[in-house]
């Protein structure tokens, strides 16, 4: 029996009729008649709650409803329906309905947070997203609580980013908590939260934050522009906003950063950034970036100006050998190996020898089996992810050499690749560094060296072309900018920076009051 047959069996059985619900409807001055509505769009769910009650002589019918594990219930209990109890008996209630209504919102409800809905579109997001509803009977509207009060991860020290020292604090997937440790960061009254809401159905909080008389206006009202196109039924990650706002979805370069940790966060605020927060996610969005930014970590300025400049040496150099490397040694050993000196050449000839495979295919084969072992690694549980990467690449290079299917010297090669890439901080951009070295793996197989200079060239090309948020992203390399070259490569005393970047145009211009010459 298809598919076909068995919805049309099921079409002639006779079906109720559900009622049409409208979501932008008004709310009756009936009681009944909204809670009924309510069931009726949310299906009787089981952690719906629904405590009817009366006040005063009058009798006013009225009743909370909420969502059981979304709201904090001690709240509802002590500061609602104990107080409004409380008052019932010992004050006179007015007659009216409307009356009433106003009166519990200033007077009887010790709730920080009240607000007055009239749709049921309004109520029915408020109710999921922790808020507590009161009906009074014989009024057209309602009372929303911000009562939340779900379990929560606790702050911890971020996961994916492992720091030495500074903060030991990592955003968590509560937004309010998020804001909290940017406010702790940066006490500015210029600092800047505007609130969107992402997602047909899921309608999730989305805060861009930003400190205005920092930031160059044009970049906040082209983020704003750019968030308003979203069109999704739900964002459960804030890397469904980075791939819609980005500018080039074709790139293998991430336009926007993402990180776990405020003070980083903080930082790139008070460079004139702008940063994009997503409930429900701990990874934070950093707009504009460019290349230069990928290379850096907050921890360059935990330490002194000699430290930080040699460790961005360090990453600019493992930048350089997770790309090329691979593909310098099949280029050097396949097609140009007159560049290799002489005692060189011999010991890797004679490493070499009995090997079935061509120097490409050699590491093509070895840089596909780390990958995969990376992969696998990322994927199983910590204690476990660790050994299989370790063990697995040691078990599986020394059998390869015994095996006599690949040669020490590209075992070596495969391993200062992965190992270089590990200092790379931006996870983003270590997956783009290492997706970019097949290109120039394949390359060097058919082309050699000169395969390697034209990918090169054209990565270049690319780069230069490339924006982020419409800041060009090989900023301040090409277009230049001299003196954002002092917080590039190198890492001078904070005593010189007296700058914010000028490739962000910001509109203050300086980060200390009293510029040194």
């Amino acid at each position: 029996m298809g598919l076909g047959s068995l919805f049309k069996r099921k079409d002639k059985q006779p079906s109720k009729q559900e009622p049409t619900i409208e979501f932008d409807a008004e709310l009756k001055a009936n009681l009944d008649q909204n809670l009924e509505t309510l069931e009726i769009m949310l299906e009787k769910p089981n952690d719906l709650v629904i405590r009817p009650f009366s006040l005063g002589s009058q009798d006013h019918r009225c009743a909370v409803v909420y969502i059981d594990g979304l709201v904090d219930k001690q709240e509802i209990n002590n500061n609602i329906l104990k107080n409004l109890q409380y008052y019932a008996e010992e004050q006179e209630l007015p007659t009216n309905s409307h009356a009433l209504l106003d009166e519990i919102e200033s007077d009887l409800v010790s709730i920080g947070d009240v607000s007055k809905g009239k749709t049921l579109d309004e109520l029915s997001f408020a109710l999921l997203y922790g808020s507590a509803i009161l009906y009074v009977d014989g009024v057209d509207q309602a009372l929303m609580f911000d009562l939340k009060g779900w379990e929560m991860r606790a702050i911890e020290e971020p996961v994916t980013e492992s720091l030495i020292r500074g903060p030991r604090e990592g955003f968590i997937e509560n937004l309010r908590t998020n804001m909290i440790l940017i406010r702790r960061h940066i006490r500015d009254p210029n600092l800047r939260f505007k609130t969107y809401q992402i997602g047909r159905r899921s309608k999730k909080n989305l805060v861009v934050t930003y400190i205005e008389g920092v930031i160059h206006p044009d970049i906040v009202k082209e983020v704003n522009r750019r968030l308003k196109t979203i069109d999704l039924d739900d964002a459960p990650e804030s890397g469904y906003v980075e791939e819609w706002i980005e500018d080039s979805f074709l790139s293998p370069f991430p336009q926007l950063a993402n990180t776990e940790r405020p003070d980083r966060v903080a930082t790139s605020l008070l460079q004139g950034k702008i940063a994009i927060m997503l409930d429900g996610t701990p990874f934070v969005l950093v707009a504009p970036v460019t290349l230069g930014n990928m290379l850096q970590s907050p921890e360059d300025y935990y330490e002194r100006w000699l430290i930080g400049t040699f460790l961005r040496f360090l990453r600019y150099g493992g930048a350089f050998l997770a790309m090329f490397l691979p593909s310098l040694y099949i280029a050097l050993v396949s097609y140009n190996p007159g560049l290799i000196p002489a005692k060189l050449a011999f010991s890797i000839a004679a490493t070499r020898e009995g090997v079935p495979f061509p120097a490409a295919i050699e590491a093509f084969i070895m840089a596909f089996t780390m990958e995969l072992l990376r992969e696998a690694g990322a994927r199983l549980p910590k204690t476990i992810g660790q050994t299989i990467g370790i063990v697995g690449g040691l078990v599986i290079g020394d059998a390869a050499v015994q095996a006599g299917i690949v040669s020490p010297i590209m075992v070596i090669v495969v391993a200062v690749t992965a190992i270089a890439s590990f200092a790379i901080p931006s996870y983003s951009a270590t997956i783009s560094f290492r997706l970019i070295r097949f290109g120039f793996m394949l390359a060097a197989s058919f082309l050699g060296l000169y395969g390697v200079i034209l990918v090169y060239i054209m990565i270049n090309i690319h780069i230069v072309n490339l924006k982020s948020i419409g800041v060009p992203y090989s900023s301040p390399f090409a277009p230049s900018f001299f003196h954002d070259w002092k917080d590039l490569v190198l890492r001078t005393p904070v005593t010189m920076r007296t700058r914010r970047p000028a490739y962000m145009q910001t509109v203050d211009k300086k980060s200390r009051n009293k510029e040194k010459s």
